[in-house]
């Protein structure tokens, strides 16, 4: 029986706020949704340290990043996973630094490893991103984080119209609170309804997609054997084969 990791990435400072509310309500959808087939963890950016890619051109020389920060952490786990949920505050109308600091060196380090060639990941990937006010830059932040999707051989996956075309996106309007999308949905209010439906929907669509993937890997193992970008993604299907031990 084909079994999904899924990694949830909250990429706020806060310990606790509305991108984590988000979050743990896709994690939570996701688990229902296929029940005994996810194994689901929460990555918090909370008072991790990620630094920026500083060009240095290293990643060629030694496969890995040469800067020691908690990338290396975050870069394991992310290719680990089958199955990725960004959730995302929106900062200057765009992504966090902190994020664009991981994604930078991920996209590098992996592109080191594999001397410049393109690889197929076939994670699917799921963003929900929230801010203070309506049209802030929820959609550019879901746009960037499918573009990165793409460029890793990922799939990206939205939720289920009309609550959700790229992802899930809300606002907490103009209420600085780290429970104010929670108490907004709780007292009713329409929009915060809709970013909680959007994000059930995300969390269900991410793990179909990614059990659906790992199914048609294995039924076309031999194929996709022949071509090295496809070699992670088959990596991911044999360790699942060997299970624990």
């Amino acid at each position: 029986m084909q079994t999904v990791s899924l990694l949830g990435i909250c990429a706020s400072p806060r310990e606790r706020g509305n991108s984590r509310y988000l979050l743990e309500l896709a994690l939570a959808a996701a688990d229902a949704a296929a029940a005994g087939r996810v194994a689901s963890d929460l990555y918090s950016f909370s008072r991790k340290e990620i630094g920026p890619c500083i060009s240095c051109f290293r990643c060629e020389e030694l496969g890995d990043c040469a800067i020691e920060d908690d990338f290396q952490k975050l870069r394991d786990a992310w290719m680990a996973a089958d199955a990725i949920i960004y959730s995302v505050p929106v900062y200057h109308m765009g992504i966090p630094g902190q994020l664009k600091c991981f994604i930078d060196r991920l996209g590098n380090t992996l592109c080191a490893e594999e001397g410049g060639g393109s690889t197929k990941l076939l994670k699917a990937v799921g963003v929900a991103a929230q801010g203070d006010c309506i049209f802030s830059g929820q959609e550019q932040v879901m746009t960037a984080l499918i573009n990165h999707a793409v460029l890793m051989g990922c799939i990206p996956v939205a939720g289920d119209p009309w609550q959700s075309y790229l992802g899930a996106a809300g606002w907490t309007r103009n209420d600085l609170g780290q429970d104010s999308l929670q108490r907004l949905y709780e007292s009713g209010e329409e929009d915060a309804q809709i970013a909680v439906t959007a994000a059930e929907s995300l969390g269900k669509r991410v793990v179909e997609m990614a059990l659906l993937l790992k199914a048609g890997g294995a039924a076309c193992r031999g194929m996709l054997a022949s071509e090295a970008a496809y070699d992670a993604f088959l990596e991911r299907l044999r360790s699942e084969d060997q299970g624990p031990g």
